[in-house]
């Protein structure tokens, strides 16, 4: 086989290995905006994303994510899940309405960002369904400020 060949197919197989891993197993992510205010810098954080977690396998309460915009297909948001199938979340507490609840249907999750009076979640475009998760974040990777940090759910489990 010729050096050329050789080549093109060692590319060939490094190509395909790295598509299979950005589209099946990992992906890191710049992300922009102010909703996951302190979380998340408004500029500069790159998030690494497990993507085992896509179409919201094993993900629960307290979890940041990266999603496909309910309301544009061509967007992704990074929010943390407040509500999981079954759950009665407040629909917006940030409005003062203390009296509003909704329980989140089978399939779907409620999602908020950290900074609830900059954030566009669903509190707007009502319940996620988990098909659009597209993995579970796992370290922030702060590229302005030259931070890195595991992240980790802390919220309590409530399963009795």
């Amino acid at each position: 086989m010729s050096t050329v060949l050789q080549t093109m197919s060692k590319a060939l197989r490094i190509g395909c290995g790295v598509h299979l891993l950005h589209s099946q197993l990992y992906e890191l992510s710049e992300t922009h905006g102010e909703s996951m205010l302190p979380t998340l810098n408004y500029a500069g954080d790159y998030v690494h994303v497990n993507k085992y977690y896509r179409r919201g396998r094993g993900v629960g309460v307290g979890d940041l994510i990266i999603a496909v915009k309910p309301t544009d297909p061509h967007q992704y948001v990074c929010k943390r899940i407040t509500g999981m199938e079954g759950d009665y979340v407040l629909v917006d507490p940030s409005a003062g309405d203390f009296e509003r609840y909704i329980q989140v249907p089978k399939g779907h999750c409620w999602v908020t960002g950290d900074n609830l009076s900059a954030s566009l979640d669903s509190r707007t475009y009502g319940v996620m369904p988990l098909g659009l998760i597209k993995g579970k974040i796992f370290a922030i990777w702060g590229w302005s400020d030259g931070r890195f940090e595991w992240v980790s759910n802390h919220f309590p489990t409530n399963k009795s």
